[in-house]
């Protein structure tokens, strides 16, 4: 099964992005080649740019916070395990813990650093991290792997309980709906929403079936079209029906 995912709004769309760039984050810096640890700094400066907004960490918070409060009434209810709670509770508390001694804006320790920051102003430009324009980054890349690593943890570490925080609201989030069994017929599907507010959804199907989702969503309606494509062919429609599995999510 391959999973799509589509965020509702803009909130949720920077998390998914960040997310993104984290997950590509943690498979460079597992390597040990300068290039690779080269993508992994480029892939912060990246972090830095989608994570700009002011309000990012306090919004995480505000909606750590509202869990917690949310979970807290499922204590009187039978059906819930109190270990499990607990265990979620303590989860949020530390990770809400982390985000709060943060100090300063998300990024502040790479923004004030000079040299990170020269060496952000040439990897804008197409080829402009070479050796001429940047020796001493050049210099840096013949360290040995491992005093790449140490300076590339120190540099992200201000930033972890950022993505500590975005990783724990987007899993409640995903466990916060159940999936449906659909059939797009004759390739296309659409939902009425009735105004309903979703965060995000999520659409698996099977790998093998070549279909591609093109979703459209709002408040009000839901659209996925499927198309197929081979090779370097532009998508075209897909006519056949589709199976599909529908999850819809919400804090």
């Amino acid at each position: 099964m391959i999973v799509y995912e589509y965020p509702f709004n803009e909130r949720i769309r920077t998390l998914l992005r960040l997310e993104d760039l984290y997950d590509k984050f943690k498979f460079f810096i597992q390597q040990e080649h300068a290039m690779q640890h080269h993508v992994a700094l480029a892939t912060i400066f990246d972090m830095l740019e989608v994570a700009g907004r002011a309000d990012l960490k306090s919004d995480l918070l505000q909606e750590l916070e509202r869990q917690r409060q949310s979970l807290l009434g499922y204590r009187s209810n039978p059906n819930v395990e109190p270990e499990t709670l607990d265990a979620i509770l303590g989860e949020l508390d530390s990770v809400s813990g982390a985000l709060v001694a943060a100090q300063g804006k998300t990024g502040q320790n790479i923004r004030d650093n000079e040299w990170l920051m020269s060496i952000r102003g040439r990897t804008i430009i197409p080829g402009g991290a070479c050796e001429f324009d940047l020796p001493s980054y050049f210099a840096w890349q013949k360290r040995s792997s491992e005093q790449r690593l140490t300076d590339i943890h120190a540099w992200f570490a201000p930033l972890a309980p950022l993505f500590d925080a975005l990783a724990l609201v987007l899993r409640l989030l995903r466990d916060s709906g159940g999936p449906v069994k659909l059939i797009a017929n004759g390739g296309s599907y659409q939902q009425m929403l009735q105004g309903k507010v979703y965060q995000m959804l999520r659409l698996s199907l099977d790998e093998s079936s070549g279909a591609i989702p093109e979703i459209s969503a709002n408040k009000y309606m839901l659209w996925v079209r499927f198309t197929t494509q081979g090779g370097d062919l532009k998508p075209k429609p897909l006519e056949e029906d589709v199976p599909f599995e529908l999850t819809l999510c919400n804090f």
